[in-house]
């Protein structure tokens, strides 16, 4: 019966381990990404902010899908955002330095926005981690994006979960109608 009882409770001690080293994962920067990876066409599956008025706001789009292509050189890349609301369409263009990891996009010196990629479990996702700073807002995001329109519940909760440890505020879900 000891035996059972021991062996019960270092299932139940590796099981509670692993957990947290997931998370641990999912939270840390990538370490080695091609930049080429990001080029294309990304939906924007969910997203996390600690700004309200700014969470608010992303939850007013239908859709927003981003684009990403390369210039002629290796680091700078053209990103093209689309936010859908209901039958119109809005187009933000900027231009995006990748290096390593980390993101800085040029808005024309109306505010900065930094950022790091991060790991993620789901095989054609990307997560961004975006630090905003301006007059009017500073405030750090996490972006859930995917080349499907969707995404496994399973992923986007496993996401969600890992922010809500470290005290996070939970993810919206973007209706991709």
């Amino acid at each position: 019966m000891f035996a059972i009882f021991a062996t019960f409770l270092l299932c139940l001690m590796s099981v509670s381990r692993s957990a947290p080293l997931v998370c641990e994962k999912l939270v840390q920067p990538l370490n080695q990404l091609d930049p080429h990876y990001l080029e294309g066409r990304w939906a924007l599956v969910a997203g996390s902010l600690n700004n309200l008025p700014a969470m608010e706001a992303l939850r007013l789009r239908d859709s927003i899908t981003m684009y990403i292509s390369n210039s002629s050189e290796t680091s700078n890349f053209s990103y093209t955002q689309i936010n859908r609301f209901g039958d119109q369409c809005q187009y933000l263009h900027y231009k995006l330095l990748v290096k390593g990891s980390t993101f800085t996009f040029d808005v024309g010196n109306r505010f900065e926005l930094n950022g790091t990629l991060l790991y993620t479990s789901c095989p054609d996702c990307v997560v961004m981690r975006w630090i905003v700073k301006s007059n009017k807002r500073q405030s750090e995001d996490l972006y859930l994006l995917s080349r499907r329109r969707e995404v496994e519940e399973k992923e986007r909760f496993r996401q969600a979960s890992c922010r809500a440890v470290r005290k996070e505020i939970p993810f919206v879900l973007i209706k991709h109608q």
